[in-house]
């Protein structure tokens, strides 16, 4: 039971963190249509959850403060939760955009006169496309997520197994860029409008391959150190 309570503690932190989160997200876009301001929020979240789980581990090398180490058993519960997010994200989708219809999930409509379905939105099909990857590849690592798995699997498959966030985060990070920036432009005015989120999203990004790039060139200066140290 002692050893449990920490991990339920996490669970509730990153959940409370993600219903503020998606509050805010919500209220700051007043002015879109119900369905798009609850899919934007929730996709806000996800992305959001997995980005602090991304920048905590290189944070941490790079400051090197025992409270950011202690951050560091979060990157589980938060890569948990942005994947739950996501899933509702599609489910909203599925629901409230392309109405259960998977052929407008992927850009096709019905052309009454041709009495057949034409693509009208390719780029819809393959930002559409990102995101289930993104999904079914994070479902994997979230279902991982846990010391079971971690016995079965052994230390060197599971941990080659988790680095695929990497490739999720990019996955998820090219699935939001095209909502952000490229899908609106086939209208004739931007739907919905204004998104403020562009700027930060930006920096969110930046923010991450920073932290990520300037850990690794910590972590081999460090490594050339230690075996120059050895070596003299």
């Amino acid at each position: 039971m002692l050893r449990s309570r920490p991990t339920f503690v996490r669970h509730f932190v990153v959940l409370l963190l993600s219903i503020l989160l998606f509050v805010a997200f919500l209220y700051s876009r007043a002015e879109w249509s119900e369905m798009h301001r609850y899919n934007r929020a929730i996709g806000d979240v996800s992305l959001v959850l997995i980005s602090f789980a991304m920048v905590i581990g290189p944070v941490s090398r790079l400051a090197n403060k025992k409270w950011l180490r202690s951050l560091l058993p979060y990157r589980r519960e938060l890569g948990i939760w942005a994947v739950v997010a996501a899933l509702i994200h599609t489910i909203i989708i599925l629901f409230g955009w392309v109405e259960l219809d998977l052929w407008r999930l992927f850009g096709f409509e019905f052309h009454p006169g041709l009495q057949q379905y034409v693509m009208v939105r390719h780029g819809f099909a393959l930002g559409n496309a990102l995101g289930i990857l993104a999904l079914l590849y994070g479902f994997v690592l979230a279902i991982t997520s846990n010391n079971l798995s971690q016995r079965i699997l052994g230390n060197s498959v599971w941990k080659y197994l988790q680095q695929g966030a990497y490739v999720l985060w990019w996955l998820v990070v090219a699935h939001t860029a095209y909502f952000l920036f490229v899908h609106f432009l086939d209208y004739h005015r931007a739907i919905p409008e204004p998104n403020w989120a562009q700027l930060p999203f930006i920096g969110l990004v930046l923010l991450v391959v920073l932290a990520q790039s300037a850990a690794s060139i910590v972590t081999w200066r460090r490594a050339r150190m230690r075996e120059q140290a050895s070596a003299a």
